[in-house]
């Protein structure tokens, strides 16, 4: 799975250099992704089965628990799966489990993500940092690759005009 509409990967701009990827493109990381919703599923599943075969003299309300019981963990579940990292034409938006980002361009000074590490960082303008869990290095190559892409279009992009005098 490629990160959508990223265009190709070997195009090359009339200078004979990488081509930025064609905007807007969101890239999500693909393994957790698996993981989490084919838990999810097996969770669900789980306990509905459970509920099911429960003994007669578990009640009504006993069994929708552990339905709802299933759901709750299906929740949690989606909240691992749902980090992506979305750049469109005016800005960048990081969506991490809980809080969701929306940067300017301009805002955005460097990505990296040092070996070892598990996603990449974003350095901003004011100093601080944002881990990105759109692009998650056990991904391999795939992350590689969309880390490169989100770097080119940083190095595109990311630089305010000069203020005219």
């Amino acid at each position: 799975m490629r990160p959508q509409d990223a265009g190709d990967e070997s195009a090359v701009d009339e200078a004979g250099g990488k081509k930025s990827p064609a905007l807007p493109v969101t890239w999500r990381p693909r393994n957790i992704r698996v993981v989490a919703y084919g838990l999810a599923v097996l969770v669900l599943a789980t306990m509905v089965v459970l509920a099911w075969i429960l003994p007669p003299e578990w009640g009504l309300g006993d069994r929708v628990s552990l339905v709802l019981l299933g759901l709750v963990g299906v929740g949690v579940l989606h909240l691992l799966a749902r980090p992506c990292l979305a750049a469109a034409q005016d800005r960048v938006t990081v969506v991490n489990s809980i809080r969701t980002h929306v940067l300017e361009w301009a805002e955005i000074i460097d990505i990296n993500m040092p070996v070892g590490e598990p996603w990449p960082t974003i350095d901003l303008a004011d100093g601080t940092t944002l881990a990105v869990l759109g692009i998650q290095s056990n991904d391999g190559a795939f992350a590689r690759a969309a880390l490169a892409e989100f770097q080119e279009l940083l190095r595109a992009r990311g630089e305010a005009e000069e203020p005219s005098v």
